[in-house]
């Protein structure tokens, strides 16, 4: 503590922030680890692992050495239609119509997803408020009372028809296919939230990267060993999302799969938005719901610089009794493993105050037409896991797992839990053959979403 409020006073006589993060000397590849520099000056740490894969060797017969078939090593997967119509009216409702198909799956079992042909349906939705649960955007007035004696009957009151502030038609088809390590067009981007750094998917990259996965995770600006601008407009939500897409430009493949952690969410939801095409799947770790971003004014981070300084100690305990679900040595040493909330006072202060996106609200995220899984740990104190749920009923095609014993840093907590989710999503494909007979038995059933499934740790046994 003495440390630290000499440290805070250095950091108000000369106006600079203590221990800086600063980069390497090298910016050659070394172990896995790159430096990129996205901008003049602005240098992003990045670990990029490729996996050494054999040459493929076709046999006479047309399979390959090792008994797969050339489908297997680039699979164009299943076609999946994707048609909605979102509506937001002037009084804030958002109706929500799935006219094309909608996906089951048990992907805890790793079984194929079924496929429903979906009739329309209108799910009212609201920002975290109670409405009628009426979907019906025009409702029929109530009966009026028969008149008494010789009265004639007043007319009906006219209905006035609402009309919508805002319309979105989403028609397209959608290819979504296993993603194998033996895939060579498959990358997994893996992105870290305010305080974090690409140690903290340590256990997710030394998996992945073993299945043969190519693996790229940057440390986002004033983060691990990445650049630390000393201004406050460079750790604006569309700074640091500029960077990212200068890091998925270069290393994106046909198909990626997005990780996202906290407020890595809301950049791997940016890239999704942006790039349909190439991004394949999407996780959501803890992200929260889906509304627009906006710093709070009354936060403790809006404290000056020096102020936060001298109380990081209480800030990293903070941390620590919120992040993870048990407060022992094992949760201390993650911590300090994945160089979490490792960052100047001035980083955390900026980047707390430039969390403004007004776009990524509702109907932006609804927009969405690719596949996410959802992973929230149950223990969080960050995140309420109604959050998460909103997001799922929000999203077209959206699974929700909720870890028992996780908790805000549920990849740290629970690596194995987390990594059979992810790997058995990856795989997952939707099965066509099912759905003539789904149009048959199930007509008329429809949901938006895979039901909530509750994930205990006993799997990391």
């Amino acid at each position: 503590m003495l440390t630290s409020l000499a440290e805070s006073i250095f950091c108000c006589l000369t106006g600079k922030a203590a221990n800086l993060v600063l980069p390497l000397e090298s910016s050659e590849p070394s172990d896995g680890y790159e430096f990129v520099e996205v901008k003049p000056g602005r240098v992003l740490r990045v670990r990029h692992i490729v996996p050494e894969r054999q040459p493929i060797i076709m046999e006479e017969n047309g399979a390959c050495e090792d008994g797969s078939s050339p489908e297997d090593l680039d699979s164009t997967g299943n076609s999946v239609h994707c048609k909605r119509k979102i509506t937001v009216y002037r009084n804030g409702q958002l109706v929500i119509e799935n006219l094309g198909d909608v996906l089951h799956s048990e992907i805890l079992q790793c079984q194929d997803g079924d496929l429903e042909p979906c009739s329309t349906v209108e799910v009212e939705l609201a920002d975290y408020k109670e409405m009628p649960s009426s979907p019906d955007p025009n409702p029929v007035p109530p009966p009026v009372p028969p008149p008494s004696g010789d009265q004639k009957p007043a007319p009906p009151p006219r209905r006035r028809r609402r009309k919508p502030k805002r319309t979105v038609l989403i028609n397209s088809k959608r290819s979504i296919s296993s993603c194998k390590g033996t895939h060579s067009d498959v990358a997994l981007f893996f992105v870290h939230g305010v305080g974090g750094s690409l140690d903290i998917w340590g256990s997710q990259l030394d998996f992945f990267s073993r299945l043969g996965y190519e693996v790229i995770a940057p440390d986002l600006a004033g983060h691990g060993a990445s650049t630390a601008p000393q201004i406050a407009a460079a750790y604006t939500f569309y700074a640091l999302a500029e960077d990212l897409r200068a890091i998925f430009k270069r290393y994106a493949r046909k198909r990626n799969i997005l990780i996202g952690h906290s407020y890595g969410v809301s950049f791997c939801t940016f890239l999704a938005h942006e790039y349909p095409d190439l991004v394949h799947k999407v996780v959501m770790i803890n992200g929260g719901g889906p509304t627009a971003l906006e710093p709070s004014l009354c936060s403790i981070f809006q404290l000056p610089s020096c102020v936060l300084h001298c109380l990081s100690p209480c800030l990293a305990w903070s941390f620590l009794k919120a992040g993870f679900a048990r407060q022992g040595a094992k949760e201390k040493q993650l911590l300090k493993q994945g160089n979490a909330f490792n960052v100047s006072p001035f980083v955390l202060r900026a980047m707390m105050s430039g969390q403004y996106w007004p776009e990524g609200d509702e109907v932006y995220h609804a927009e969405l037409t690719v596949p996410i899984l959802l992973i929230h740990g149950m223990c969080d104190k960050f995140v309420p896991v109604d959050e998460d749920q909103r997001m799922a009923e929000i999203l077209l095609f959206a699974f929700l797992k909720v870890i028992e014993e996780g908790s805000h840093m549920v990849m740290m907590e629970c690596p194995d839990t987390v990594n059979t989710l992810l790997h058995e999503f990856f795989l997952w494909e939707p099965d066509m053959s099912r759905k003539d007979s789904n149009n048959r038995d199930m007509e008329n059933s429809v949901a938006l979403s895979d039901p909530v499934h509750l994930v205990s740790k006993n799997m990391d046994k």
